[in-house]
Parts: structure tokens; C-alpha cells; sequence
């Protein structure tokens, strides 16, 4: 008689790699799996979905949708992506490490308990992570495997801050020269998003192409939210330091600090500047703009859906031409990646008009928009638990619902890391 398995492969690979998960020699009947994470961070998540095993004995999660459970249509990575956390993080924890994240799957059936182990890595041991010292730049620049040169990536975060290591480190896996830059809330630079001076970027692209000479002097750049927006605007304001733009649920406009800004600013203050002069944005004297959305404070648990806020100021044309971004400057193809049901900012409507201003100037270079119907402002590494949609602020501490579902969400960050990988294939070939 053959003894049960539990077969997950590849068993540890890079966080962006779709596993297998499947199970031989089961009693026919019903069998429960669960994932369990224990997150570096400290959080604890975990799924669970219930299937009928039929004579064969058999169970493949790509195959077989579980008669009950987190998820209900057959894809072996749902067993992730579906995870619920259901204890918060310690406090202080770093919020972008690189450790491997850890998971126990366990099978239950009436007579065998059967488990075995997913890694998902962001930093494979071939990458190497070096940290900015002696410079004046804040954040961390990931080598890839091999001789170089490399094509060289720029990774910002959005309104939270910090650096985004995870990116880089998996892009850096994938062949490229990944600096993760970051500009506010990171080492060495200030608390908030307050009157970040350009220059402070620009000095940062000309070290890159100094210093590192990446091959065919490729530079690209990639954000997400205020990231993307800083993305595409570095790339028109610095046309010849940027070969490619992929902007993930970016904004045509400019906006103002936001929840980003120094605490008891006012959400309309100035957050970047040029030449010590601050850049107009789309909220400064803007009569149409309703804030009561942003400002809103459901009683209970309910989140904060600030996005109709950011509709009502974009039907002040004025305000919204003063601000917007001239992406048709920008020399290079450019990605847009957005959320149908985005409850931050309206990122689908934004990106819908970067791309009808590129058509309408008649960029030379390939501009994709990839819409996620039904997806939110959550958008970004692939088999990532997807979860959860409401989230506090990192500065400011509001709940905010970022919109769309969990499965939505999930698909929308594997369609978008394809294409993302495609897309920099493509532009730096």
C-alpha cells in the first residue's frame, strides 16, 4: 500500500515563481488544508479550503476547487494569496525585509496528516545588496547574478515611504541593476513627503549612469501610487536620464502632500519642489475640489474610501491642466497599471488620460495600459497574501480602504508582474 504525500514544487524559489501543490495515495473522502505563515514581521496568517478526494486517490490544487473554504476555483497559488492575517505585526517591525517568508502546509484527512513546506524568497543568494553609504542617497542597490553591465531599474514606494527592497531584490533575480532609492520615512532623508526637492533625483540618475555605466545606459523607473507618479514625472522632467516609465495605479496630475506630509500640515500643502519653487498641484486653489470623502470618518471598523475626493478636484480643468504631468516628454515606452475599483485615487481614469496624452502627442516609443477591472489600489508582487484591502495609512495612521477584492487583486499583481517583466525585457533588449 502506498503512503500518502503531500508534494509542494518547487519547494523554495523566488517569490514570484507559481508553485505546485498536490497530494497522492489519499483516502477518498474529505480532506481540510491550511497555510499557515508565521511573517517576519511577527503577523500570523492563514488559509483553509476543503476538498473531496475522489477513488484515485488524488489532489491537485490547479485541478480540484474546494467544496468550501478562503478560496473556490482550483489554482494551487490561492492557497497564499488567499491567507487572512489574524494577528497584527509587532510593533517596530521592519516593514520591507527581504527575510524568506516560511509556510506550513497541512493536509488533514481521516486517517493522515500530511505536511510539508513553501519558502518564498525575495533575495536569492546570487544577488547582492548594497547598502548606500557614502552617498547622498538613502535606500539600496541590488546587484544581479553575473558579470556586468546590467540594464539598471529605479524602484520607488508610494505614500508610505521607505525603501522598496522586496522589488528591487526580485528584479535584481531577474537580471537587472535595481536601485531601491528612497525619499522620505527612509535613512537619512526627512519624516515626510513635504517639499522633496527634485534635484535630490536627479542627482541620483546621474550617479547611477556615472558610476555603474548600466548597458546601453538603460535606466528605467517604476513606482507604485505616489511613487508612479513621481515615476512618471522624473521621466518627463529628466527625459534624458530615462529610457522606460512603468507606473503602477499612477496619477496624470501632481497632487499635494496628502497623508504624507509633516504632522498638522494641511493635506494641500506642497510636496515637491524644483529649483527651491514648489510645483503646482491639483488640489492648491482648486474651487471643485470636496475633501469631505478624504476627511471622512465612518463610525466603527468601516475604512476610509477617500477616492470620490480626488474626482471632484480632477472637474477643475484649470487645476488639473496647472498640474499635470507632460508625460509626452518622456523618451522611452511606458507601462500603466491601474484598478478599476481603486478606493485610494481614481488610478484607471489617471492612467486612461497619460495614455491618451502620449496617443494625442503621438509617442513614438509603445505605451501599454493594463486596466484590472474589479481590482484596487493593491497592486504589486505576485502570490503575496491579498487580503487585505483596508489598511492603516503608514503616516498618518486612517484606515483606507484601497478597493477591489481579494482575488482580484491577486490576479491583477500576477498579470501586471508579467507584463512588467516583458515590458523591461522589451525596452532594454
Amino acid at each position: 500500500m502506498s503512503t500518502p504525500r503531500l508534494i509542494v514544487e518547487p519547494a523554495d524559489a523566488l517569490v514570484d515563481m507559481a508553485r505546485s501543490i498536490r497530494a497522492e495515495d489519499l483516502p477518498p473522502g474529505p480532506a481540510q488544508l491550511s497555510a499557515t505563515l508565521l511573517h517576519p514581521d511577527g503577523s500570523r496568517w492563514q488559509s483553509q479550503a476543503t476538498f473531496l478526494i475522489g477513488p484515485d486517490g488524488g489532489l491537485d490544487l490547479d485541478i480540484h476547487p474546494p467544496l468550501a473554504g478562503d478560496w473556490d476555483v482550483p489554482d494551487a497559488m490561492n492557497a497564499v494569496t488567499a491567507m487572512r492575517r489574524i494577528s497584527p505585526p509587532r510593533e517596530g517591525a521592519e516593514a520591507e525585509t527581504t527575510d524568506p517568508l516560511h509556510i506550513d502546509l497541512r493536509l488533514q484527512t481521516a486517517t493522515a496528516c500530511l505536511r510539508a513546506g513553501l519558502v518564498q524568497r525575495f533575495a536569492l543568494p546570487e544577488v547582492r545588496c548594497e547598502a548606500l553609504r557614502n552617498t547622498p542617497f538613502s535606500g539600496a542597490l541590488y546587484h544581479p547574478p553575473g558579470a556586468g553591465p546590467h540594464p539598471a531599474v529605479v524602484v520607488f514606494n508610494g505614500s508610505g515611504g521607505g525603501v522598496a527592497h522586496q522589488r528591487a531584490a526580485v528584479l535584481a533575480a531577474h537580471g537587472y541593476l535595481a536601485l531601491a532609492l528612497g525619499y522620505f520615512k527612509s535613512p537619512g532623508r526627512p519624516e515626510a513627503i513635504s517639499e522633496t526637492p527634485l534635484e535630490y533625483f536627479e542627482a541620483a540618475l546621474q550617479w547611477l549612469h556615472r558610476s555603474h555605466r548600466p548597458r546601453g545606459g538603460f535606466v528605467a523607473l517604476t513606482g507604485q501610487s505616489r511613487g508612479a507618479e513621481l515615476s512618471l514625472l522624473l521621466g518627463a522632467r529628466f527625459a534624458p536620464l530615462v529610457s522606460a516609465v512603468a507606473a503602477y495605479v499612477p496619477s496624470s496630475v501632481l497632487h499635494g502632500t496628502l497623508r504624507a506630509g509633516r504632522p498638522g500640515q494641511a493635506p494641500d500643502g506642497v510636496a515637491w519642489t524644483w529649483q527651491g519653487e514648489p510645483l503646482p498641484h491639483v488640489w492648491q486653489d482648486n474651487p471643485l475640489a470636496d475633501w469631505s470623502a478624504y476627511r471622512a470618518r465612518p463610525g466603527g471598523c468601516v475604512p476610509v474610501r477617500q477616492a470620490p475626493s480626488f474626482v471632484s478636484a480632477h472637474r477643475h480643468a484649470p487645476s488639473v491642466a496647472a498640474a499635470r504631468i507632460p508625460v509626452e516628454q518622456i523618451r522611452g515606452p511606458v507601462l500603466l497599471v491601474s484598478g478599476g475599483d481603486d478606493g485610494f485615487w481614481p488610478s484607471a481614469m489617471y492612467a486612461d488620460e497619460v495614455a491618451a496624452s502620449l496617443a494625442r502627442h503621438g509617442h513614438p516609443w509603445p505605451v501599454m495600459h493594463l486596466r484590472a477591472d474589479g481590482a484596487g489600489h493593491a497592486i504589486g508582487l505576485p502570490y503575496l497574501p491579498a487580503t487585505l484591502i483596508a489598511r492603516p495609512h503608514p503616516v498618518a495612521g486612517v484606515v483606507l480602504d484601497g478597493g477591489g477584492s481579494a482575488r482580484a487583486n491577486a490576479r491583477a499583481s500576477r498579470r501586471a508582474w508579467q507584463a512588467l517583466l516583458r515590458f523591461l525585457s522589451e525596452a532594454s533588449a
